[in-house]
């Protein structure tokens, strides 16, 4: 089959990245790694996410949603980290969440000045049909690839994701760029000495005031 095993073999051959035609090859990956964000976050995100939501939802108000139905309970101050807005900004988010019917408010049984947030009925219903019109759009195109070929780019995307966050030296902070699609194995993890999504909703518990 053409495509990744194609580029795989002829790649053998091929001078190093850092050979006469760097810039061409600079281009050419910048490209085409742009083209494959933007596809990801377009289609992927934007386009599946109106297909099934016809209320006016911000794509990042929609990853609030989805950490929250994915990964359990949060409190409001976990929110403003992730979303890497101040608190305020982060509670206008919320609020619009709730005004929706996607999630719910509640005191936290252990300090009842803390504020809980969970997905409601509805906000669960909409992160299900997200997830099951993903799975079906990509599935005739995963198909359309050996399984090699799509282990091969997951390796690779893995590679580069690792080496430039260990270059730039990236700490800190939630990350989440899996988009809640978690793995207790992160490779990101074992360069940042655990999950920091994991460590900072371990180290809040449930003492963050509301």
């Amino acid at each position: 089959m053409t495509g990744l095993g194609a580029d795989r073999n002829a790649a053998k051959g091929a001078p190093s990245f850092a050979g006469g035609r760097t810039a061409d090859r600079q281009r050419r990956f910048l490209r085409f790694s742009h083209i494959f964000a933007s596809v990801v976050k377009d289609i992927l995100e934007v386009q599946f996410l109106r297909e099934v939501c016809s209320d006016p939802l911000a794509l990042s108000q929609f990853h609030l949603l989805k950490v929250i139905a994915v990964n359990g309970d949060h409190h409001v101050g976990e929110m403003a980290d992730f979303l890497g807005v101040s608190r305020p900004a982060a509670t206008k988010n919320i609020d619009k969440l709730e005004r929706l019917g996607l999630i719910l408010r509640a005191p936290c049984k252990g300090d009842r000045r803390a504020t809980v947030l969970s997905p409601s009925p509805k906000g669960r219903r909409l992160v299900r049909k997200y997830e099951e019109l993903k799975a079906r759009r990509l599935t005739p195109v995963l198909e359309s690839f050996e399984c090699s070929d799509l282990d091969l780019l997951s390796n690779l995307l893995e590679r580069f994701a690792l080496r430039l966050i260990e270059q730039e030296d990236a700490k800190g902070g939630l990350c989440l760029r899996c988009a809640a699609y978690r793995d207790i194995h992160c490779p990101v993890g074992r360069i940042r000495g655990g999950c920091p999504y994991e460590q900072t909703h371990r180290e809040r518990g449930h003492s963050e005031e509301a």
